[in-house]
């Protein structure tokens, strides 16, 4: 891959797995544009690596995003406001990082004649009830007007969708295990919720996919399996082999109790690839009488994909699952003092 590429958001749990996979298909160059200098020198320290370059700069500065996306080929846009409490908080600090930011990102690309860019969304855009999922709804919209309005630009623009990645950063897991290593009850906010479950190896795939197979204003989704959020502070507990003991805390702002990845109108226009789903966009304008006159009526009926009519995961099979994640293999096998901590 003799190519330049940039990851926005580049220091976080994605970014830096994505840098990882590009350093190892043999990228030429990788810069990695986010607000934080002491996480940078981190991973600068940590990799070694003189392809890996280190810009300081936010995506809601277009200088800072321009200056970035120069001599760029690839783009992997994962920059983002994901907290959803802070989000509720906060929300038009998430409307200027996701929303706007997001559009700075498309702009400086499409003046620096990038190839293309890949914008990371998530299973809150769809339905959105928080500002978090509503912004992200907003980033697609953002990305997909771009399309619409720009017709044969060579930036080609495309989103990718997911659920709840394992052990990311400000994910349950790490937290769960840290509640285990304290040997406190696990902080569970509803056990009947249910979440998608991916890993962040999946993620690099999705967007993977969609860079090589994606068109302008596509949106593809990673089927994935769910679990109740019980279920998994129960494996967690039974795989570091201490007593599971939860402290119900209730739905925080802005949660629902399941998260929806494809939409039926989406569905209904899908594209099935086995793992993944591709969602086609809109291509229509705004001359909606021709569509009327002339267009398709048959409906569709099909169900939304959501966390409750996915595969769900017991206990089992969810700890067979986690025995797969390094995060937590290296937990298990540096921490073995965990389970006699969990019973004093």
């Amino acid at each position: 891959m003799d190519r330049r590429v940039l990851v926005t958001g580049g220091t976080g749990s994605f970014g830096q797995t994505m840098v990882a996979r590009l350093l190892d298909v043999g990228a030429e160059e990788i810069r990695v544009l986010s607000r934080d200098e002491t996480k940078q020198e981190a991973m600068r320290i940590r990799l070694r690596d003189d392809r890996v370059r280190f810009y300081v700069g936010d995506v809601r500065d277009l200088d800072s995003v321009s200056k970035a996306t120069r001599g760029i080929d690839y783009v992997f846009h994962a920059a983002a406001l994901k907290q959803v409490p802070s989000c509720e908080f906060f929300p038009l600090e998430a409307v200027r990082t996701n929303v706007l930011g997001s559009a700075n990102v498309v702009e400086a690309c499409d003046r620096n004649d990038v190839d293309a860019v890949v914008f990371l969304s998530t299973d809150k855009a769809v339905y959105p009830v928080n500002a978090m999922g509503m912004t992200k709804a907003l980033m697609e919209k953002v990305a997909q007007a771009h399309v619409r309005n720009n017709l044969g630009a060579r930036t080609r623009v495309c989103s990718v969708r997911y659920g709840n990645v394992m052990c990311s950063r400000g994910s349950v897991i790490p937290l769960f295990i840290d509640q285990i290593r304290n040997g406190v009850p696990l902080t569970v906010t509803e056990p009947t919720m249910t979440r998608f479950l991916m890993s962040l190896a999946d993620s690099v795939d999705l967007v993977e996919h969609a860079f090589h197979h994606g068109q302008p204003g596509d949106v593809f989704i990673r089927k994935a399996a769910a679990c109740k959020i019980g279920d998994l502070a129960t494996a967690l507990c039974n795989l570091f082999e201490v007593p599971a003991k939860f402290e119900v805390l209730g739905l925080r702002h802005g949660e629902k109790m399941s998260e929806t990845l494809a939409s039926h109108e989406e569905l209904a226009r899908a594209q099935d690839f086995g793992d993944f789903l591709r969602v086609p966009i809109d291509s229509r304008d705004l001359n909606y009488s021709l569509y009327f006159e002339e267009g398709d009526t048959i409906s569709d009926h099909r169900a939304d994909y959501n966390s409750d009519n996915t595969t769900q995961l017991g206990v089992p099979e969810i700890m067979s699952l986690l025995l797969t994640l390094p995060e937590v293999r290296r937990q298990l096998d540096t921490e073995p003092s965990l389970a006699l901590a969990g019973r004093r």
